[in-house]
C-alpha cells in the first residue's frame, strides 16, 4: 500500500481492527494501520458484517469480518496525492488543494472544483475564447499547443460518461453533477500534468539557464540567449 501521509509505498504495516459496536446498518469498526516509514496512523471507518470479542455488539477487537460495506478513511482526510507544486500560483492551487481534500467525502464536489480550475487554467494560460468547457478543450487541441501525450490526456475528459451526457455538462463548470468511479481522481491527474507543463517545467528551465549564465559569467563569457 502507499502511505497517504508520506506517499511512500510500504509492504508491511501494523494493523488492528477495533470494533465500535452495531446498529441498524450492521457492525462498525476502525481499521488501524501504522506506516513503518513515517510512524503515522492511518484510520478507516468501516461498516459491514463482523464479529467482535464477547457479545456481538460489544466494543473490542474484531475477530472476523464476513462482509465489508461502506468505508471511509478518516485519518488523514483527503486523497493520497502529492502536494501542489510551489510553482503553481495560488489562484489555481487553492481549487486543486480543496478538490483533493473533499474527494473522499464528495467526488462530485471534487470534480466540480477541478473542472472550474481546469477552465480557469485554459482561459488564462492557453488563451482560449471563453465558452463551454468542451469548446475550450476543442480550441486548445486544434491549436496544437500541447504535446501529443498531454493533448490526449485532456481530450479524455470528454469521454467521461456523466460529463458528456449531462444536459448542461459545462456551461456552469462549477455545478455539482454525478461522476462515475475514478473520474474525479482522473481530473486531478490531468490538472497535475497541466501544472507541470505550464508552471513547473518553465520554472526549471529558467533555473537551469540561470545556473548556466552564472558559470558563463564566472568564465568571463557572455550570457546565453
Amino acid at each position: 500500500m502507499k502511505c497517504p501521509h508520506c506517499l511512500l509505498a510500504v509492504r508491511t504495516v501494523e494493523e488492528r481492527l477495533i470494533g465500535i459496536g452495531t446498529d441498524s446498518n450492521g457492525a462498525w469498526w476502525i481499521e488501524r494501520f501504522k506506516c513503518p516509514s513515517c510512524g503515522k496512523w492511518i484510520l478507516r471507518l468501516c461498516c459491514g458484517n463482523a464479529h467482535f470479542h464477547g457479545r456481538g455488539d460489544d466494543v473490542g477487537d474484531v475477530i472476523q469480518v464476513n462482509a465489508v460495506g461502506p468505508s471511509m478513511r478518516v485519518r488523514p482526510l483527503g486523497t493520497s496525492r502529492p502536494p501542489c507544486p510551489q510553482e503553481v500560483p495560488q489562484e489555481y492551487a487553492s481549487d486543486y488543494v480543496e478538490a483533493c481534500l473533499v474527494l473522499p467525502l464528495s467526488p462530485k464536489a471534487s470534480a466540480a472544483l477541478s473542472r472550474r480550475c481546469l477552465q480557469h487554467l485554459l482561459r488564462s494560460k492557453a488563451n482560449v475564447t471563453p465558452g463551454t468547457l468542451n469548446s475550450e478543450i476543442d480550441q486548445i487541441l486544434t491549436s496544437h499547443a500541447l504535446p501529443p501525450h498531454l493533448a490526449d490526456t485532456v481530450d479524455a475528459i470528454r469521454n467521461f460518461g456523466n460529463f458528456a451526457a449531462h444536459p448542461i455538462p459545462d456551461q456552469k463548470t462549477g455545478s455539482i453533477i454525478d461522476v462515475e468511479e475514478g473520474e474525479a481522481e482522473w481530473v486531478l491527474e490531468i490538472l497535475e500534468a497541466l501544472f507541470d507543463f505550464y508552471f513547473v517545467q518553465p520554472a526549471l528551465a529558467v533555473a537551469r539557464k540561470n545556473r548556466l549564465n552564472q558559470k558563463l559569467n564566472s568564465a568571463g563569457k557572455p550570457p546565453a540567449k
